[in-house]
């Protein structure tokens, strides 16, 4: 079994740096309502973004093995959280948006199904503990 570390540094107040194996640094920082710098992401603001970047990485993947050409690929991710403490994320819902000519609908489909069924790890981890809803758009470009 695999197993990844990552160390954790605290800076001041609420202001922390991390990095994992990849040996990247990153920035985390809270309001300064809270005793922070506001110097950098939030802890859970990261889950989010490792959502969107993990299954991102495996619909483009299968997209460019598909043969599918994008112009552009983003996906917006929205998280509804509950208000009481632990305020964890109850719904997070991913859109993707793909713009290009004439981008087949099923190869999309096909794409964002394999990712969130098979291939993301973070989105396995995830639905544990949390709904995840997706759509997703296709535009079409010049």
């Amino acid at each position: 079994m695999a197993v990844k570390k990552a160390v954790i540094k605290h800076i001041k107040g609420v202001t922390f740096i991390g990095k994992a194996d990849s040996n990247h640094w990153i920035t985390m920082d809270g309001p300064e309502n809270f005793g922070g710098s506001n110097a950098g992401i939030r802890p859970k603001e990261l889950l989010l973004v490792a959502l969107g970047g993990c299954t991102g990485s495996d619909v483009a993947t299968i997209l460019q093995k598909k043969k599918v050409k994008l112009d552009g690929f983003e996906i917006n991710v929205s998280a509804e959280m509950q208000e009481t403490h632990p305020q964890v994320y109850t719904i997070i819902e991913l859109e993707y948006v793909f713009y290009g000519k004439n981008i087949p609908k099923e190869a999309v489909e096909r794409a964002i199904e394999l990712s969130l069924t098979t291939y993301c790890s973070v989105t396995a981890m995830l639905k544990k503990a949390i709904e995840i809803k997706h759509s997703y758009k296709i535009v079409e470009t010049d």
